[in-house]
């Protein structure tokens, strides 16, 4: 595993980009392109990431960047992966889509599905912060349970979609779930998938201040919170076999009970009112991930 002292110095992010305060997809953005070395071009369609990279002419991302419509973003990244291919260059530069929950887990699902079906040759990357945040924090179908959004101002009825299993489903050659609270997890594991072939599917938990609401300077701690209560887990299946990665694997090993969820629901205003009844379903549902992805990653050593 890599170590943070040991990640490339050079920056791919410029400062000064238009990002809310504490933004968790600034962090794991910086180490995504540090792993692919400013040698890709990017499709992204409407969302946080595209204020972050800023619209035309201007921009704080050091490499080729195409804006593309919410529904399409694995599609335009298909064509721009054949491309590559047709004029010799697909050993020189990596495509990487990168789009939020919503243009993943709803609106962008369809085309996501198909590149996957074709098994495209591209890095696909959703950074989960877990609603539509850019156009007002709406529900996805990645938002938790209990969460309150400004479309489910009562609490969000269901458990959230599992877009890991689906394209684990698709039997693509690697997918993988990470942090943006280990910086290096994200990078490993972007750095493994780029010297792959075929659909590469990533997921990137992503602490969100504005739309979960706390501090801004505690994204980190948060997203870490996330993992040690087992709200997120890092694991990657590659070529179907599945192991826990980073913290979650050490938590594993470590044999203990995951922490409660009710501290990390505590530290976010979207969780507020919550009752003992919501918070246990919550309990029980994360119980029951993280003994299903105990059992796999025994089956799988």
């Amino acid at each position: 595993m890599t170590r943070i002292t040991d990640l490339p110095v050079e920056e791919q992010v410029l400062p000064g980009n238009r990002a809310c305060a504490g933004c968790g997809l600034g962090i794991g953005l910086r180490a995504i392109l540090k792993a692919l070395e400013g040698r890709a071009v990017m499709t992204v369609p409407a969302s946080c990431l595209t204020v972050l990279g800023g619209m035309y002419p201007v921009t704080s991302v050091q490499m080729p960047w195409v804006n593309c419509a919410f529904p399409s973003t694995a599609a335009v990244a298909a064509g721009i992966s054949a491309g590559l291919r047709a004029t010799g260059r697909s050993e020189e530069l990596t495509v990487l889509a990168m789009a939020g929950d919503g243009g993943t887990a709803d609106i962008g699902i369809q085309a996501l599905s198909g590149a996957a079906e074709r098994n495209d040759d591209l890095i696909y990357l959703c950074y989960d912060n877990e609603a539509y945040m850019n156009t007002g924090t709406q529900r996805s179908g990645s938002t938790p349970a209990g969460a309150r959004t400004t479309t489910t101002w009562r609490g969000k009825r269901e458990n959230p979609k599992d877009v890991p299993r689906i394209m684990e489903a698709h039997r693509v050659p690697y997918v993988a779930v990470t942090s943006a609270a280990f910086p290096t997890d994200v990078y490993d594991k972007v750095a493994k998938a780029r010297q792959m072939r075929g659909l590469r599917y990533l997921h990137m938990h992503t602490p969100c201040p504005s739309g979960w609401g706390f501090d801004p300077a505690l994204s980190v701690r948060l997203g870490k919170m996330a993992v040690e209560c087992g709200l997120a887990i890092l694991y990657e299946v590659e070529r179907g076999a599945f192991r826990l990665t980073g913290r979650s694997a050490a938590l594993a090993k470590a044999g203990r009970p995951l922490e409660p969820v009710d501290a990390c629901l505590d530290a976010q205003s979207r969780f507020k009112g919550l009752d003992a009844e919501a918070r246990a379903a919550i309990q029980a549902w994360v119980d029951e991930r993280w003994v299903e992805a105990l059992e796999r990653h025994e089956r799988g050593r």
